[in-house]
């Protein structure tokens, strides 16, 4: 399989997540099984199937996050020595050239993207557009709302 480009900060992200996950979340769901399994027939028991499901879940979760952790490129942005250039980890200032205000973004892998926290996804529109791309270079964006247009004030590596 591929690897998955991920920031240190993304994959420690997925490694508490994990740690919850099996140090928390599964004990609880195997004590939820026995606590409705001490309430009689199986075969009529909603409380039951439903405990299971949730520990159905929680093992695709682990097995999920495991699968990610294990095919995980671990990015460090302070390391990359890009010449300027937009590259995954990279946090980058755009002025939108419609007169909007400047915004910032760190282009970081799927799991981490929070555009509440700016990071965005590599996967995303415009951080397809901005890869490869310098400071002072004007990109086109294609995003649901017709074409937008964007220039690059800087790019770092944080």
């Amino acid at each position: 399989m591929a690897k998955t480009p991920v920031t240190v900060a993304g994959a420690e992200m997925l490694r508490i997540e994990l740690h919850r996950l099996k140090t928390v979340d599964r004990p609880r769901a195997i004590t939820g099984i026995a606590d409705a399994r001490s309430h009689g027939d199986l075969s009529e028991n909603a409380e039951y199937d439903a405990a299971k499901e949730r520990q159905s879940f929680l093992e695709g979760r682990i097995a999920e996050v495991e699968s990610k952790l294990a095919n995980a490129q671990i990015i460090d942005p302070k390391l990359l020595d890009a010449e300027g250039r937009c590259v995954f980890g990279a946090t980058v200032d755009l002025k939108d050239l419609d007169g909007s205000e400047a915004v910032t973004y760190q282009i970081v892998g799927e799991d981490e993207a929070d555009i509440k926290k700016a990071k965005i996804s590599i996967s995303s529109p415009i951080a397809r557009a901005l890869i490869g791309k310098y400071a002072g270079d004007a990109v086109d964006v294609v995003t649901p709302g017709g074409v937008r247009q964007y220039e690059i004030l800087d790019v770092r590596y944080e």
